[in-house]
């Protein structure tokens, strides 16, 4: 009896260390995830394998597992730069990024897991202050914003080619310049609108001089045509025609043939 319940003993401890194993050798990967392996007896970080996908591993309980996000990421960073004359500017950026998902184990080996830290904010600090070191005020004032997004973007990726990082995206949210500065970009394009505004006023009248001089040429000219063609022969005969026409009509009058100035009739009506 006393050798039943030693073995009993034994296959119990034997299953509670097993289940102990089990459960600290399962590793569950989640959703957007990958696990990066660590072998110490096996050579360190694994780089030359994809890493863990989602779902549930089982590893020897003497490894580990280094848990990454893959999806995009975002990261918000408030910079104060210089612009071309030097002045201060406040900037506000966010960055979509993600790491390289087949090259994790590099990205853990020689970066960490403080990669944002250690590679994205500087790389996107220096990107920025290159960038705006070549605009004035009014230039970042005005709507170069979207170039000035472009040639950030461009610039970091530029330093994170061979970071294990996927730059996906910068947006510059916030350009503060100085009060001052800000103040005086106003009033010079107000001004500047305002001249705009006088110089379209003015060119619109003058178009409009020029029309009506030469709508009032064109009358000119035709009247001189007109008054070319009309000699005394030709207006006798419109008013005989004139005439014929209304001697049709049937309102009652008097036509006197031959009395009127230039031989042309007379028609004399009820009154």
């Amino acid at each position: 009896m006393n050798g039943i319940s030693k073995q009993l003993i034994a296959i119990i401890v034997i299953v509670v260390i097993g289940l102990i194993i089990v459960f600290k050798s399962a590793i569950t990967i989640g959703s957007g995830e990958a696990g990066v392996m660590y072998k110490p007896f096996g050579g360190g970080v694994v780089t030359d394998q994809a890493p863990l996908g989602e779902g549930i591993h089982i590893v020897g309980p003497w490894n580990k597992v280094f848990i990454y996000e893959t999806r995009q990421q975002q990261l918000s960073e408030k910079m104060n730069v210089l612009s071309s004359n030097g002045l201060d500017i406040k900037l506000d950026a966010t960055v979509w990024f993600k790491p390289e998902v087949y090259k994790l184990g590099l990205l853990h080996q020689q970066k960490g897991e403080e990669y944002v830290q250690r590679i994205i904010i500087p790389a996107l600090r220096s990107a920025t202050r290159s960038i705006i070191g070549r605009y004035t005020p009014e230039e970042l004032y005005s709507s170069k914003r979207d170039t000035i997004q472009l040639e950030i973007l461009n610039a970091t990726k530029s330093i994170l080619e061979t970071q294990y990082v996927d730059l996906e995206k910068v947006l510059v949210r916030d350009i503060t310049l100085p009060v001052t500065i800000k103040d005086a970009i106003e009033r010079k394009l107000r001004q500047e609108q305002e001249s705009l505004e006088y110089e379209f006023r003015l060119t619109k009248a003058q178009k409009e001089a020029e029309r009506q001089k030469i709508e009032a040429e064109g009358k000119a000219r035709a009247n001189e045509i007109l008054n070319a063609s009309l000699t005394d022969r030709i207006l006798k005969e419109k008013g005989i025609q004139a005439t014929l026409e209304l001697s049709k009509s049937t309102n009652a009058k008097v036509i006197v043939i031959g009395s009127g100035k230039d031989g042309l009739p007379i028609i004399l009506g009820d009154q």
